[in-house]
């Protein structure tokens, strides 16, 4: 690897290659993702990305010409496997973080995705942005319950998108690093629904998917929130 100078990060892409191998034809996707080196800035592909990612290869019929929003998105590895699969994809990261949306962008560059858009949202605040968000149908978040401090946030952003959107589901993973940390009172207060998606179920009950070391032997979760039935109209 070259040289770079000091205000110029190192980058490294990652192939990640999803593929199906229980019909007869053999399908695959290739995703190219560039990870930031940097020490003061790192941003890699997490182990629940890769998880989330495969549940997108595995619902890639469902995600053709579907509008999703990826929160969080970082080096966006499920965004661009969704853009990939024919959805049409919005990326967004923090504005205070402007490293990470110009990470979004090179992912797209690495991906010849021209048509995603990116943009950035702070979790817990409704901007003009967030309002005028076109008509969803999926919002996918990987890691996203990482501190506990965000995570109301995290479902304050989510719940106003989903009742903007009544029919829409956010796809989300998690890892597990603490026993005593939960989001079920937070579910209860803004009024949605949890339902677990079984790692079996999309083939990622597995240490290594799509060609990588991830997610290694961390236990990961999957899992779908939408509103509860009561708020969501006829």
């Amino acid at each position: 690897m070259d040289h770079k100078g000091a205000d110029t990060p190192s980058i490294a892409y990652k192939v990640f290659t999803f593929e199906e191998s229980k019909k007869n034809t053999q399908e695959s996707l290739s995703v190219s993702i560039p990870e930031v080196l940097d020490p003061q800035y790192g941003m890699y592909v997490w182990p629940c990305a890769v998880v989330l990612a495969q549940y997108l290869w595995t619902q890639r019929e469902e995600l053709r010409g579907k509008t999703v929003l990826e929160l969080g998105a970082g080096v966006s590895l499920p965004g661009v496997v969704a853009a990939k699969c024919g959805a049409k994809v919005i990326l967004s990261d923090s504005t205070k973080t402007p490293l990470c949306l110009e990470n979004c962008r090179r992912s797209c560059e690495a991906n010849s995705l021209h048509d995603v858009v990116v943009m950035g949202i702070i979790w817990g605040e409704i901007s003009p942005d967030l309002v005028l968000l076109p008509k969803l149908d999926i919002i996918l978040g990987s890691d996203v319950f990482y501190e506990p401090q965000d995570f109301e946030d995290v479902l304050v952003t989510v719940a106003f998108l989903l009742r903007k959107n009544p029919r829409a589901q956010f796809w989300t993973t998690y890892q597990e690093r603490s026993a005593d940390w939960s989001i079920e009172a937070l579910l209860y207060r803004w009024k949605l629904n949890c339902v677990e998606v079984p790692l079996e179920t999309f083939d990622a009950n597995k240490s290594e998917l799509a060609g990588s070391n991830l997610p290694g032997r961390h236990i990961i979760q999957m899992i779908v929130i939408t509103l509860k039935t009561e708020d969501v109209g006829l």
